[in-house]
C-alpha cells in the first residue's frame, strides 16, 4: 500500500519545512519516504532533500510566464492545468514506488485548495493509482495575533479557508497550527516571542475555535458598539462554525520531537497506516527488530 500526505496551507506557512522534517522523522523511524514537490514556483533551495518527483520537470512557473505573458496566480492555474492534462507524466513517475510514504508539498495559493476543482481531480487520480491520500492544511501561529483574520479573510487564510478547502477536498484531514515554537504559553518567560505571549487557556481558544472570539473584545464586551459595521457578518460566520465545527488544530513546534511525533501519530491514524500489513512471522524478523523491541 502507497500512502501520499498532501501538504497544504498558505504562503509561508512553513510547509516545505514541515515536509523536510516530516521525511527525517520518518526516515530516522526506518521508514520509507519521499519528497514530491508539486509547486512550481519552488526556488532550488527550497529543500533540504532532493524531491523525488518534481513538478518542475514537467512546467515551470517562471516558464509559463515568460512565454504565455501571465501572472503569477493565472500562471499557477495554468500549470496544474498542464499537470492534470498530463497525468500520465505523474502516473509514470509514481509508478517506481510501493509500500511508500509521499510527502507532496504543494503551493501556497490558496485558491488552489478553496475553489479550483484542480486539487481534487488530483486525489481522484492518485486514489485510482491505489494511493491511499489524506491532507494536512498547516497555518502559523502568528494568525493568533490578529482574530479577525484568523477566522474571516479567506483570502488572507484562517478558519473559514480551512473550512473551504476541507469541504473541497473531501479526503480525510488535519489542520496543523505551525510554528508553536514562536509563540510563548508562559507568563514567567523574559522574551517577547515574535507571535506574542499568551496563556495556555488562550491558545486552547485558538486550537479548538471558539467563534465568540470574533464577536468578544478583550475586556469581554461584544464589539457591536466598536465595530457596528461588520457586527452582522460577524454574527453570521460564528453561526457557520457553530453550525459546523470542522475545524480544529494540532500545535506544531519543531524543536519538540514529541510536538511531531504527535502529529505524525495523528496522520497515520487518519490514513490508517499499516493496518493492510501482515504480522512478521519470526523468521521474517531482522536483527535491527529485536533491536528495536529493546
Amino acid at each position: 500500500m502507497r500512502y501520499a500526505v498532501l501538504v497544504t496551507g498558505p504562503a509561508g506557512a512553513g510547509k516545505s519545512t514541515f515536509s523536510t522534517a516530516f521525511a527525517t522523522h520518518l526516515r530516522v523511524s526506518k521508514r520509507t519516504a519521499h519528497i514530491v514537490n508539486l509547486d512550481p514556483a519552488a526556488t532550488g533551495d527550497a529543500f533540504e532533500y532532493q524531491p523525488a518527483i518534481d513538478i518542475r520537470e514537467l512546467v515551470t512557473l517562471d516558464d509559463v510566464m515568460g512565454e504565455m505573458n501571465m501572472g503569477p496566480n493565472g500562471g499557477l492555474v495554468f500549470c496544474f492545468e498542464y499537470l492534470l492534462e498530463n497525468m500520465d507524466w505523474l502516473e509514470e513517475e509514481l509508478g517506481g514506488f510501493d509500500d511508500d510514504y509521499l510527502i507532496i508539498d504543494c503551493p501556497g495559493q490558496i485558491e488552489l485548495y478553496t475553489h479550483h476543482p484542480f486539487l481534487p481531480q488530483l486525489v481522484r487520480n492518485l486514489q485510482r493509482m491505489g494511493i491511499r491520500t489524506c491532507a494536512v492544511y498547516l497555518l502559523e501561529s502568528q494568525f493568533m495575533e490578529d482574530r479577525y483574520k484568523f477566522f474571516r479573510f479567506v483570502s488572507s487564510s484562517g478558519v473559514l479557508s480551512a473550512m473551504s478547502a476541507m469541504v473541497n477536498l473531501e479526503v480525510p484531514w488535519i489542520n496543523i497550527m505551525s510554528k508553536m515554537d514562536l509563540v510563548s504559553g508562559s507568563s514567567s518567560d523574559t522574551f517577547e516571542p515574535r507571535n506574542g505571549k499568551r496563556g495556555k487557556r488562550d491558545i486552547a481558544r485558538y486550537l479548538d475555535p471558539d467563534p465568540m472570539l470574533l464577536v468578544a473584545a478583550r475586556d469581554g464586551r461584544d464589539q457591536q458598539r466598536d465595530n457596528g459595521r461588520f457586527h452582522d457578518l460577524n454574527r453570521a460566520i460564528v453561526q457557520l462554525i457553530e453550525d459546523h465545527p470542522l475545524v480544529s488544530f494540532l500545535p506544531l513546534d519543531l524543536t519538540s520531537t514529541d510536538s511531531l511525533e504527535t502529529v505524525v501519530s495523528h496522520i497515520d491514524f487518519t490514513m490508517q497506516y499499516g493496518e493492510d500489513e501482515e504480522p512478521k512471522e519470526p523468521h521474517d524478523l531482522d536483527e535491527g527488530d529485536f533491536a528495536d523491541m529493546e
